[in-house]
């Protein structure tokens, strides 16, 4: 493992070798015990997106890993000026050890990784969200002890998270289903690689139905960053796909409810449900922090 552009690359052990670094400096941090892995090394943390999670997670891990993270906003940058990708990349190169970078597309991940010399780290693009997947997986099996038996289901648009959430469920051995109206559906190419696991995986358009049984039950907004001119086309589509108490009724009694944060209460879920399950959410959103803490030492150790 060079990079983390997506987890269509990373093997099942690839992904399982993560959580389990994970879940030691998890417990070494509750612990107060230091793990100083990257101690002289440099971060550098691209935004061409705006952040909480991303950026406080990384910034923090880093420290705690006793590196340094650089924080290059797009306005600060000469890429914000129109500087190609691979410059930017060969650049970077020779003065940071690694490169996370939040942005759009994605092939400016694959681009940076391709010309650059170092370790890129993708903190989301419009086509998926390893770090936050990971995140999740590791609460998923913090909570339920496994993955084999696991049904995990995704309600509502089919963005990055429905794609990478998709990849890393099977990957790990899941069964994962999928509601989605029929014109925001995941990823061609996740939902080629997603066939091949035959009835492991269904992609609907009633989210009862992909509920039905579910031991973990995602969500996500309706209108993700640079969706605004589409959010009102977006209310009307995805009315049905809230993820409420008549929903979580036909889930498996005590399932999971999970969400990659920020939450729009009363949307894409209720403030009844999301409180209910708070305790798991900002358990995920916590997880952030040290599942990506085990992909920089994976990378950059």
């Amino acid at each position: 493992m060079k990079h983390l552009l997506k987890l269509l690359d990373l093997s099942r052990e690839e992904i399982i070798s993560i959580l389990d670094l994970a879940d030691q400096l998890k417990y070494e941090t509750k612990h107060h015990i230091p793990h100083k892995h990257l101690e002289g090394k440099t971060l550098g943390m691209i935004f061409q997106k705006s952040s909480t999670r991303t950026r406080v997670s990384f910034e923090t891990g880093m420290f705690q890993l006793g590196g340094h993270a650089l924080f290059l906003s797009s306005k600060d940058l000469q890429i914000g000026r129109g500087e190609p990708i691979q410059d930017t990349a060969r650049v970077l190169s020779r003065y940071v050890d690694g490169i996370m970078i939040r942005t759009f597309e994605q092939k400016e991940v694959e681009d940076l990784a391709k010309f650059g010399s170092i370790p890129v780290i993708n903190g989301l693009t419009d086509f998926c969200h390893p770090c936050q997947v990971l995140a999740d997986l590791m609460t998923i099996r913090e909570k339920l002890g496994g993955f084999e038996g696991v049904k995990m289901c995704y309600i509502g648009d089919g963005n990055n998270m429905s794609n990478s959430l998709i990849v890393g469920g099977l990957k790990v051995g899941m069964s994962v289903s999928v509601a989605t109206p029929k014109n925001y559906k995941p990823d061609s190419e996740v939902l080629e690689f997603a066939a091949q696991y035959g009835d492991k995986f269904s992609l609907v358009t009633d989210p009862f139905e992909a509920a039905s049984g579910a031991d973990v039950v995602f969500t996500d907004t309706w209108a993700s960053m640079g969706q605004e001119e589409e959010k009102n086309e977006r209310m009307q589509a995805f009315q049905g796909y809230q993820v409420n108490a008549e929903l979580m009724a036909v889930a498996k009694p005590g399932a999971m409810v999970q969400h990659c944060l920020p939450a729009y209460r009363g949307q894409e879920i209720t403030e009844e449900i999301f409180e209910a399950h708070a305790d798991e959410i900002f358990e995920e959103a916590e997880n952030r922090l040290h599942a990506q803490k085990a992909v920089m030492v994976k990378l950059m150790k």
